[in-house]
């Protein structure tokens, strides 16, 4: 088992390839990518110009890796002491020290690149990011963890809507879906590891709930997010849009029936109810502001 400043060993060449590695891993490279793909996309919808979506992205994708590299640092000694295989700093992959240093250079790299995007979009954008390290070193383990997740994400497409030119403020329902598609991210997020969470002493607003409470709740603000983004919008919703606001309900009905004997199903109805607000976020956004 690693130890919190062990790192690869070997000649040199090997090392250095062993701590990019090490450092791509503990970014939790998923969220980083999906988060950063999905703005990407939104900022393109939205009507932003091909260098404002560049730098949209290169914000976007500095504050999601100073958060992952934040968030494996911070809690290395307490997945050592667990023995969570799989994670970077655990195996000795990486140092903590190494992680740390990364995620305060994509903290610092974020800041300027917020701001060259605007100063109420980069105001905007770094309180996402301000919300999401405080959850890191201070929320995750208290009732108020949903908060960070909600505020983080809301702060995404008003991020690419002051973005625009002219820099309007994103309308009211863009902010509230994201917030909503937030929390139900908090709670997916966490439904998986609540039993072993609780057994290190993690205490968020999830592990609270109880693995029963998360799953009944888990499609609740998805389904919000839903309705928020099929009706919130001027003018009424249309055909389709009242057909996918029924088809997220169904999967949500569904993954909550199953789910009480099948844990995964409802996770995975879950995650098909988020593909499906993703993909009203992105029909949406020439929209949002």
């Amino acid at each position: 088992m690693g130890t919190p400043e062990q790192s690869t060993t070997g000649g040199p060449a090997a090392r250095w390839v062993g701590r990019v590695g090490g450092l791509a891993g503990s970014c939790h490279p998923g969220p980083v990518v999906a988060v950063t793909a999905l703005m990407s996309a939104l900022a393109v919808t939205a009507g932003q110009g091909a260098a404002r979506c560049v730098l949209t992205a290169a914000a976007v994708l500095a504050g999601q890796l100073s958060v992952g590299w934040c968030n494996d640092a911070f809690d290395a000694r307490r997945d050592i002491a667990a023995g969570r295989r799989g994670k970077p700093v655990v195996d000795g992959t990486v140092g903590v020290t190494e992680v740390w240093a990364a995620a305060y250079a994509a903290l610092a790299l974020c800041v300027p690149l917020s701001f060259a995007c605007g100063l109420w979009a980069g105001a905007v954008h770094l309180t996402g990011v301000a919300a999401a390290w405080a959850y890191d070193l201070r929320l995750k383990s208290t009732a108020w963890s949903w908060a960070p997740y909600a505020v983080g994400f809301a702060a995404l497409p008003a991020f690419v809507a002051l973005g625009l030119p002219g820099q309007p403020w994103p309308l009211w329902w863009v902010v509230i879906a994201g917030a909503l598609l937030g929390v139900g991210a908090h709670l997916g997020d966490a439904l998986p590891d609540i039993r072993g969470d609780l057994a290190l002493g993690v205490r968020g607003w999830p592990h609270r709930l109880g693995p029963d409470g998360a799953r009944l709740l888990l499609p609740v603000p998805l389904v919000a997010a839903s309705a928020v983004l099929a009706l919130g919008p001027a003018g009424p919703p249309g055909r389709w849009g009242v057909a996918v606001l029924a088809v997220a309900g169904l999967l949500a009905v569904a993954g909550t029936v199953l789910g009480r004997r099948w844990e995964r199903v409802a996770f995975a109805a879950a995650v098909a109810v988020a593909v499906v607000d993703v993909a009203l976020l992105l029909l949406r956004g020439t929209g949002i502001a």
